[in-house]
Parts: C-alpha cells; sequence; structure tokens
C-alpha cells in the first residue's frame, strides 16, 4: 500500500527564492502599467486643457454686454479658431442672465455647479455631448456695474486626448516588455550564482569517504550556512566520539570473551582424552565455572549496550526509588547467603510525592543490582552490605548508599572504575569490569551524580561507600 498522496512534497530553495522574488515583479507589473495610464491621462490633457482655456477666452471677448442686452459677434477669425481642430469636434453655448440661448448649441449640457464662482475664472469639467466624451471649459461673464451673469461654454472631444495618452503608455510599454524578462533572466542567474556554494558544498560531502568525519571547512561557505556546517561539524564531532567509543568496548568485549571461550575449550578437549572420571568431573567444573564467567560478561555487556543505546528512548515515569531499591535486595538476598554475607537495607517506608525521580524502572533496577553485586563480589565470607536510601524532605534530595567492609577502591582508582572493562588491581574476584561503567552511564542518564569513598576510614580494610544523588522530580514545597 503506498502512502505517496500523505507525503509532503520535498521543497526547492532555489524555486522559493525565485517564486518570493519573480512573483511581486509579475504583479507589480499590471499594477505599474494601470498607474501609467492614469498618470499618462493626466499629462496629454494638461496642453489641450490650456488650449481649450485659451480658445474660451478668445471667444469671451465675442460677447458685448449692453444695459439689458446681451450681443456675441462671432467674426471669420472666431469660426476658423472653431474649425482649427481637424481631429476633434468643437462646441460652444452663450446663454443670458434668464438661461437664454444667445449662440451656440442648445443641447448644451449645463453646469453642474451649485453655488457661482467669481466672474470671469475659468473652469473645466468632463461631460456628455451627443454621446460623446468632452471637456468642457466655461465661464461667467458680468459687467463691473451689473450683478448680471452671462454663461459661455466651449467643449471638444477627446479624440487627441486618447491618442496622446496612447502613445506616452506604448512609449513606457515598449521598453517593460524588453526589460521584465531581461529581468527574470538577472534573477534567475543571479540565484544560481548564489546558490553555488551550496552545491559546491554539496559535492565536497559527496565526495568524502564513509570514515572520514573530520569537520567541514566552513571558511568558504555563506555566512548564512556557517551555523548549519557548525551544528554538521558538532554532529561529526560527537559521532567520531560515539564510534571510537564503541570501537573501543568491541574490542574490549572480544578480549574480555576470548578468555572464557578459550578455557571452556581448552577444559572441552582436556575432558575427552581423560579416562579417570575423576579428572573428567574437574574438567566439567573448570568447564562450567568458565561457561558461568561468559554468561555474566554477557549478561552485563548486553546491559551496557542497553543503558548506552536504549536508555535514553525508553520511557520514564515517576519512581520510588526506596522501593525500587527493597525490591533489588530481597531479590539479592539469596546470593548474599550463598557467600555468608550479611545484607541489609535502611531506607523510608514511603516517599512524598515531591521526592519522587523521573527515570526508567528498568534501567534503575540495573544500577542497584550491579550495586549490590559489586558489593557481594568484593565482600569476604562473614562480610556486611548495607544499601541505604536517604531522604531530605525540604529538598526533595535522595542517596543511595551501597557500603560494604571489603577491602575497598584506592582513591587513585576510583575515577578509572567507573571506564568499562577496568578493574582495580590486587583483587582475586572473577569480574568483567563492567559493573560500575553500568552504574556510571545509567545514572548520567538520570541526571544523578556517582561517588565513592571509604566506608570505614579508621579501620582495615576500609570497605568502599559508593553513592548515587538524584534530584527530584518537583521541587519541594516549604510548608
Amino acid at each position: 500500500m503506498s502512502f505517496g498522496l500523505f507525503q509532503r512534497e520535498q521543497r526547492s530553495l532555489f524555486g522559493e527564492l525565485l517564486d518570493w522574488m519573480l512573483t511581486p515583479l509579475l504583479l507589480l507589473w499590471p499594477l505599474s502599467l494601470a498607474l501609467t495610464w492614469f498618470v499618462a491621462q493626466g499629462i496629454a490633457s494638461k496642453p489641450f486643457d490650456r488650449a481649450l482655456e485659451f480658445n474660451l477666452q478668445v471667444l469671451t471677448r465675442l460677447v458685448v454686454l449692453e444695459d439689458e442686452r446681451v450681443t456675441f459677434k462671432l467674426d471669420a477669425q472666431a469660426r476658423d479658431l472653431l474649425r482649427a481642430d481637424t481631429g476633434d469636434l468643437v462646441y460652444y453655448q452663450v446663454l443670458d442672465p434668464r438661461g437664454e440661448l444667445i449662440s451656440g448649441e442648445i443641447d448644451f449640457p449645463p453646469p453642474r455647479d451649485e453655488a457661482l464662482p467669481e466672474p470671469g475664472r475659468v473652469l473645466l469639467r468632463d461631460d456628455m455631448l451627443r454621446g460623446d466624451e468632452v471637456r468642457v471649459a466655461y465661464t461667467w461673464l458680468a459687467r463691473n456695474d451689473s450683478q448680471r451673469l452671462v454663461l459661455m461654454q466651449m467643449a471638444e472631444t477627446k479624440g487627441k486626448r486618447s491618442t496622446l495618452a496612447t502613445e506616452i503608455i506604448k512609449g513606457v510599454m515598449v521598453p517593460q516588455f524588453v526589460i521584465l524578462p531581461l529581468a527574470v533572466l538577472l534573477v534567475w542567474l543571479a540565484l544560481v550564482r548564489g546558490i553555488r556554494p551550496l552545491n559546491d558544498l554539496e559535492q565536497r560531502i559527496r565526495a568524502r569517504k564513509p570514515d572520514d568525519l573530520s569537520p567541514i571547512e566552513d571558511s568558504f561557505v555563506p555566512q548564512e550556512v556557517a551555523p548549519l556546517v557548525s551544528s554538521i561539524n558538532d554532529l561529526l564531532s560527537r559521532l567520531k566520539t560515539s564510534l571510537t567509543t564503541q570501537k573501543r568496548f568491541l574490542a574490549d568485549a572480544a578480549h574480555q570473551l576470548k578468555t572464557p571461550l578459550a578455557g571452556l575449550r581448552m577444559q572441552a578437549e582436556l575432558a575427552q582424552r581423560e579416562i579417570d572420571p575423576v579428572e573428567i568431573r574437574g574438567s566439567l567444573q573448570q568447564i562450567a565455572r568458565s561457561s558461568t564467567r561468559a554468561t555474566h560478561t554477557v549478561n552485563q555487556l548486553l546491559a551496557l549496550a542497553r543503558a548506552e543505546t536504549t536508555g535514553r528512548s525508553l520511557p520514564n515515569e515517576s519512581v520510588e526509588l526506596s522501593r525500587l531499591v527493597r525490591e533489588v535486595v530481597q531479590e539479592s538476598v539469596p546470593r548474599a547467603l550463598e557467600h555468608d554475607i550479611d545484607l541489609g537495607f535502611e531506607g523510608p517506608d514511603h516517599t512524598p510525592e515531591n521526592c519522587l525521580i523521573d527515570g526508567n524502572p528498568t534501567l534503575l533496577q540495573e544500577m542497584v543490582r550491579n550495586l549490590v553485586d559489586n558489593a557481594i563480589n568484593y565482600t569476604g565470607r562473614g562480610g556486611v552490605v548495607t544499601v541505604r536510601v536517604l531522604l531530605d524532605r525540604f529538598s526533595g534530595v535522595q542517596v543511595l548508599q551501597v557500603e560494604d567492609n571489603g577491602p575497598g577502591i584506592p582513591e587513585s582508582e576510583r575515577t578509572f572504575v567507573l571506564q568499562p572493562f577496568y578493574r582495580a588491581l590486587g583483587t582475586n574476584v572473577d569480574g568483567s569490569g563492567l559493573g560500575l561503567a553500568i552504574v556510571q552511564e545509567i545514572a548520567q542518564q538520570h541526571g544523578a551524580t556517582v561517588s565513592m569513598e571509604d566506608a570505614h576510614p579508621e579501620r582495615s580494610p576500609r570497605g568502599l561507600r559508593a553513592s548515587v544523588r538524584f534530584t527530584p522530580l518537583r521541587p519541594a514545597v516549604q510548608e
């Protein structure tokens, strides 16, 4: 079954930048043409408006106001003025103060002004005359000693204006049709050149060998990509450290397993050659001890691997440390009795809610189990091992202590015993050197700290007290 319909399509950085750069350009281009059209209309109207005003003023000189009578004498020069324009039609009208036609067109549209302006001032408006759009210039005339106003109007069609505006638009649009594709091409080339360092970085990373974990050279990458390269270098550094640790772990594990396996093989070969039942029984006992040691080593290797690799993905929950430790101690009692060791537990019966820790119970049990097993292994017969959980009810801090009266660990070696496969010198106890390394790994994953000190400094042997300090899940509330 394919789930392609639910997968998000991979985005292209080049396409994203190109879209954001070209889309505004292509959207602004029609807006630019519209604005140019309106500007061209205004530019084309101005010279023709001035000419229309001039012609109107020429015609006003032909209006004569005599007492109650208004006359308009259109001479030959004025007629030539009205007929001089071969591209547009020119109309005029003269109305006396009573609104009666003196001369001109009777169907001339009247002005829409409600208040009469001052006499002699020329005004302009757009109007319709005989189904054509016209530009009208009009004014009122009066004698100095009379309040009687005469309306004088002159109009012309807009053919010349539209022609001039069209020519202006053509002069603007033709260069834009050339410039726009050129701008798109330049943007494309700029983006190609801009992302070239990313392509070079990709080729350099692809050309690397699988085992090359050296940092990527960041001196030739753009400033915007430098944080990404720095993050990759940090990841490579952590990956290199992890791989180095795994290689060392595998090498040490192979070395630790080689000894018991070689012993198993040798004892098996000896048992095959022996005839005496006593010698055969001895060889079988050696095989049992070697297999027990190999099993213990394998179990601890698996525990360490689980703590290092899957511990971070295991679910966490609120854990009551004292209850968990008590269960592990109860499980370890038979083994302690087998070694004639007095194993005890000291801790609270109930843990307040503010003292719970956030952790994984399985890993925490493994940590406590390794501390208890380590103490039992290194404490001689008749020894005492005490497991404590100390609780500060005010701060919520809990401390797990595992104390024994064994030989202890010298102070100079306490840092090293927390590393895998390291064993303190002078001990005759079989072990893989993984117990305290497991404790350290699990403690780190739970934000806890591991420390070691002499349990009985005034005695000999001094013993060992291993402590794991936990912080609470929720801070304590002072009452």
